[in-house]
């Protein structure tokens, strides 16, 4: 891998990512998978970055990585995970992210994840254009759609909106150092 120095006018990176490990198909390779997701923790912690982490189907593979490989924390993207992961995670210094699945009613796990994680544990997110709100099935998303995000959060925790926004708003200035 080749990095090339930035130019004076450029903003210098807030984090690394999405990166990570997606067993959800067959067909993709893991082995050179986690030798990219390796390599790409190992630039984080060369530049003392937080991570984005996309993981799908290996999160105990990934929490193993991050083991051998620590980096200062991150988001763990579109957390779908059990809480004993989640805890993990938090352990490692790691956000979780919640999105527009946690407006979906079947959606249970994270539902629960989402109103018994401690708040500070947690980001809204996106995931635009894919995951969308229970409300917005089948369109494309968007960052509009936050807001209902953190209504649901606040609805399973029985705590504010407002309250949802700012502890969830100052968590992402937290992670990538924009306080």
């Amino acid at each position: 891998t080749t990095i090339r120095a930035m130019t004076p006018t450029e903003t210098p990176p807030i984090a690394i990512g999405e990166i990570g490990l997606d067993y959800s198909l067959r067909a993709l390779d893991k082995t050179a998978q986690q030798r990219l997701f390796e390599a790409q923790l190992q630039l984080a912690r060369e530049r003392d970055l937080p991570v984005i982490l996309h993981i799908r189907k290996a999160h105990d593979q990934a929490l193993q990585t991050l083991q051998r490989i620590p980096v200062r924390g991150g988001v763990a993207h579109a957390f779908n995970g059990t809480l004993a992961q989640a805890e993990r995670y938090l352990k490692r210094g790691f956000k979780l992210g919640f999105g527009g699945v946690v407006t979906h009613f079947r959606a249970t796990k994270i539902r629960h994840l989402a109103a018994t994680l401690p708040l500070e544990a947690m980001v809204v997110e996106t995931d635009a254009p894919d995951m969308t709100p229970a409300a917005h099935r089948g369109e494309r998303n968007t960052p509009a759609y936050l807001p209902e995000i953190v209504a649901t959060i606040a609805e399973l925790r029985g705590e504010s909106i407002e309250r949802i926004a700012t502890q969830t708003t100052t968590n992402a200035r937290q992670i990538f150092n924009l306080l």
